[in-house]
């Protein structure tokens, strides 16, 4: 099995802006990690906002539950891993390890007070006038009790493994995200209480749906925690059930990694996946019993007091997840089918004689990835004048259509190459899945360069035209995963322009073949030019607005986080250049400090889909701003996408997808709906329409847009 490359010697970096000062003398950077913790509130806020409908309100209460545990199996986890190796580096914001985790600890039992509200208070009741329960075992009624009962003695009963601790059983592994009973028992015959733990079968749902023939119409579900508490009789017959307490540990997934070592890169990710099972635990919900209890498991899992949270409501509201896909079409989002893009609507046509027509940029989920992405696939697979296809992929999914086709292209003997990211993080054993799958089929199958997750979004189809060797390239922000392109905003590159094309194949020599050749003359590649072409083209609107000339910078990402970046735009800002920043997730930059960055607004947008594209837009001292320069890729603004990946972000040249990208950048920033403006003391205000004014949002906007294209062609 090949191993990584090893780096080649990449150029000197350029020199890096001088700091910028702030007049205040504040630390002039948010915390990462509460910047990330208000991002997660802007996902519950959405759970409860009374105009989301009422099942999606449930999603969001379940993703908000879901961020948290991979924030603490990654962030957490790597703090309390910097803390206990004593390494004191310090935040952006000057903490240390400790002081973040104590920022964190203070920061989240509000948050949580603020789900089980929303639940208690909110959904629940809400969901009853629609004829959907979710209930205790308190609230049953007899015939509902019954219906429970049944549903345990043949659905949960024989799936359970009780795991009782005394001196010849010790204390049991308790797997990661597993919710759990803890129980004190005591024979009727002795004093001595007994530990044992049950385990609910991740088999089964988290909400049990009871069927109650005398009432059709009534939707009544009880958790499965719940159910197998109030039956715990059937498991431990004639004995005395003391206390039961519902816990729920999380463990680290930040791991350390020495892959120089590795001999073999694939044995090495699956031994770490193995290893990731048995880390330590990081964090122990609860739901209140004693403090007996507490003390016990806190100590076996080696938690420290900090580490342990008192849950003021549900323990797991990540199982409303299946419960927010009930066919109730009026309490969810109006369903949403992506168009066909304008030049891709005759299915008949080929591909790449529309590509060679012009540049084509697909807008998902608006746009459909089928017909345009996956098609591009589709047909090079097909297309006896092709004689080969190169794919680097960080995500994808189980029955991948992408990778199918790549192992039939394979067969009809293609040369495919497929770079493959093992260390895409809790998707490590699908990928390895794919590359032994296409390994056996033939492909030649690498997976990039050691220290260095490949994260680019590309694929090249190199095909023999009558004109001689043609290539063809998809450059997208977002993964080759169908069920995500439905779910989250990005874009795709369709393009055969030579210079973009001929940096693409010296890009795959490099990663497959150690080339040395970095001279890339249209994209950005990290981290070989990538923050060095940013600062340069930051730098060069701070010389337009010198001179008086249209200047302004606006960029969309998930994250924002580098401080070389962020120094230079605090610089541009004190020049007079405008800067809008759309930055979903977390944000270390300030905006609108006096003398700092005045010049700046960020905005987050929050809504129906994830907001995932990356789009650099420079006005480069157009008359018309549509004219400026337009970047796409795979990039954030943060260190590790900047020089601890290998990404590639592209220019848009053709002037009717310019006007797209600025067309889709002023939908964003009018947004009255979705977004959030970051304010200087870090705190995130929703936006609201003038009064007597409705504004529908960025997405219910954008959708609208696909549709009349669709229909308008030629418009």
């Amino acid at each position: 099995m090949p191993r990584r490359k090893k780096p080649p010697a990449y150029p000197a970096a350029a020199a890096q802006p001088a700091p910028a000062a702030d007049p205040a003398g504040a630390p002039p950077f948010f915390n990462r990690e509460l910047s990330w913790l208000a991002f997660n509130a802007r996902v519950l806020s959405e759970a409860e906002d009374d105009r989301t409908p009422l099942l999606e309100r449930l999603k969001f209460l379940a993703i908000f539950s879901s961020n948290l545990d991979e924030f603490f199996m990654k962030r957490v986890g790597g703090l309390k891993r910097q803390a206990d190796a004593g390494i004191c580096r310090r935040s952006l914001d000057g903490r240390t390890p400790p002081q973040q985790l104590a920022a964190i600890r203070a920061a989240i039992p509000p948050l949580l007070q603020r789900q089980a509200d929303c639940f208690r208070t909110g959904l629940a009741p809400a969901l009853r006038q629609h004829n959907i329960f979710l209930e205790d075992w308190d609230a049953l009624d007899s015939e509902a009790r019954l219906a429970a009962r049944r549903y345990f003695q043949t659905r949960v009963f024989p799936v359970l493994t009780p795991l009782v601790v005394d001196p010849a059983h010790p204390f049991p592994f308790i797997s990661n995200l597993s919710a759990s009973l803890g129980i004190f028992l005591r024979h009727p015959l002795s004093r001595e209480e007994i530990f044992a733990r049950v385990k609910a079968p991740e088999v089964l749902p988290g909400w049990v749906r009871l069927e109650l023939p005398d009432q059709p119409g009534k939707a009544l579900f009880i958790s499965l925690l719940d159910l197998i508490r109030h039956n715990l009789d059937a498991l431990f017959p004639n004995m005395e059930i003391m206390r039961v307490m519902p816990f729920r540990i999380t463990r680290n997934a930040d791991m350390e990694r020495d892959e120089e070592d590795a001999d073999d890169l694939l044995e090495f990710v699956e031994k770490e996946i193995r290893q990731r099972r048995f880390e330590n635990a990081v964090r122990m919900e609860y739901i209140p019993a004693d403090a007996s209890m507490v003390a016990l498991l806190t100590r076996e899992l080696g938690l420290d007091p900090d580490d342990v949270y008192e849950m003021p409501g549900l323990l797991d509201y990540t199982g409303l997840m299946s419960l927010a896909g009930l066919a109730e079409p009026g309490l969810r989002y109006a369903p949403w089918t992506p168009v066909t893009p304008p030049p891709l609507q005759d299915p008949g046509a080929d591909i790449f004689s529309a590509i060679r027509g012009g540049d084509l940029l697909i807008h998902h989920p608006y746009e459909d990835f089928n017909s345009s992405v996956e098609r591009f696939i589709r047909q090079a697979a097909d297309d006896p004048s092709v004689l080969g296809i190169k794919m680097a992929v960080y995500r994808t999914e189980e029955q991948s259509p992408c990778m199918r086709t790549l192992i039939r292209a394979a067969e009809a003997g293609k040369q495919i190459v497929c770079l493959v990211e093992l260390q895409a993080r809790f998707d490590e054993e699908r990928n390895i899945y794919w590359a032994q799958a296409m390994e056996q089929a033939g492909i030649h199958v690498v997976y990039g360069i050691v220290g260095l997750k490949t994260h680019a979004k590309i694929a090249l189809v190199i095909r023999d035209e009558p004109g001689g060797i043609r290539c063809y390239a998809h450059i997208g922000t977002g993964n080759y995963h169908t069920q995500t392109a439905r779910l989250y905003t990005d874009l795709s590159l369709l393009t055969c322009r030579a210079g973009i094309t001929a940096d693409l194949v010296a890009l795959f020599n490099h990663l497959t073949g150690r080339s040395l050749n970095c001279a890339y003359q249209r994209l950005m590649v990290a981290p070989i030019n990538m923050r060095d072409r940013f600062l340069e083209l930051i730098r060069r609107e701070i010389e337009f607005r010198k001179a008086r000339r249209p200047a302004r910078i606006i960029a969309k990402m998930n994250s924002l986080e580098d401080d070389v970046i962020c120094r230079a735009l605090y610089q541009a800002s004190q020049a007079g250049v405008a800067i809008d920043l759309i930055v979903r997730g977390f944000c270390c930059l300030i905006p609108g400090r006096p003398g700092l960055s005045e010049n700046i607004r960020v905005v987050s947008i929050i809504g129906r889909f994830l907001e995932h594209s990356r789009i650099f837009y420079f006005r480069n001292g157009a008359a018309d701003p549509a004219d400026g320069d337009f970047y796409i890729g795979s990039a954030d603004w943060m260190y590790r996408n900047l020089l601890a990946r290998v990404e590639v972000v592209a220019p848009i040249e053709a002037g009717n997808l310019r006007r797209d990208c600025w067309e889709i950048l002023q939908v964003l920033l009018r947004d009255r709906r979705q977004a959030w403006n970051l304010q200087p003391d870090g705190a995130y205000r929703r936006a609201t329409p003038p009064a007597g004014q409705a504004d529908a949002g960025t997405h219910a906007a954008l959708m609208q847009r696909a549709r009349q294209r669709a229909a308008h062609p030629a418009g």
